[in-house]
Parts: structure tokens; C-alpha cells; sequence
């Protein structure tokens, strides 16, 4: 299975940015899309950005024109870029591997530890 450590979370204040990496484990990541999810307290896990292997990427209405995913295949790593931060945006954040196509992904059953982000002042 895949190996996953996202990291880059912390503390920033309202309107402030955070860009998130995920290095990811194995020959196949150029092959596989891949995804950000975050989950908040007492809230569901929730889809925030997703990116095929060709480039592609999609988001979350909440998040479309704040954050950017993108993708280093020569590094193995995914990266959500976060501008414009909101509270709403307070949540553990999780990259993983996700299967199926645009509009309806479903992610690997194995998670990384994901990464805190808390927006306050």
C-alpha cells in the first residue's frame, strides 16, 4: 500500500496562505490521481481538491479560487496551496490516492496521519 506524510499544517491567521505537501510512497504515483481531504471536528471527512495523473484538477465549491492542488511526479509529492484562509477552513487536512474519475472519486482505504491546520486570530 501506499505510504503517505502530509505535513506543512500550523497556525495562521484569517487571509493568511499555507501550502500543504504530501510525499507519497511507490513507483506508480505518476500514475495514480490524487487527492486532498480534510475533516474538522464532529464533521464527515470531505473531498477539498483532487488532481488526475495527467494534470487535471477539481475542487470543492468552498475552496474553488482560494486553493491550488498540483503535483511533482519527480518527487512524489502533492501540494495544496491555500490562500485567502478562512475559520471554515480549520481541519485536519489528508492526501490520498483516489480512484474513479472528475466529479466522483473514492479514495484508498489507508490514511496518512494528515496535517492540522487552525485558522484563528
Amino acid at each position: 500500500q501506499v505510504q503517505l506524510v502530509e505535513s506543512g499544517g500550523g497556525l495562521v491567521q484569517p487571509g493568511g496562505s499555507l501550502t500543504l505537501s504530501c510525499a507519497a510512497s511507490g513507483s506508480d504515483f505518476s500514475l495514480n490521481a490524487m487527492a486532498w481531504y480534510r475533516q474538522a471536528p464532529g464533521k464527515q471527512r470531505e473531498l477539498v481538491a483532487a488532481i488526475t495523473s495527467g494534470g487535471v484538477d477539481e475542487y470543492a465549491r468552498s475552496v474553488k479560487a482560494r486553493f491550488t492542488i498540483s503535483r511533482d511526479n519527480a518527487k512524489n509529492t502533492v501540494y495544496l496551496q491555500m490562500n485567502r484562509l478562512k475559520s471554515a477552513d480549520t481541519a485536519v487536512y489528508y492526501c490520498n490516492v483516489v480512484h474513479g474519475f472528475l466529479g466522483s472519486w473514492s479514495p484508498d482505504t489507508h490514511w496518512g496521519q494528515g496535517t492540522q491546520v487552525t485558522v484563528s486570530s
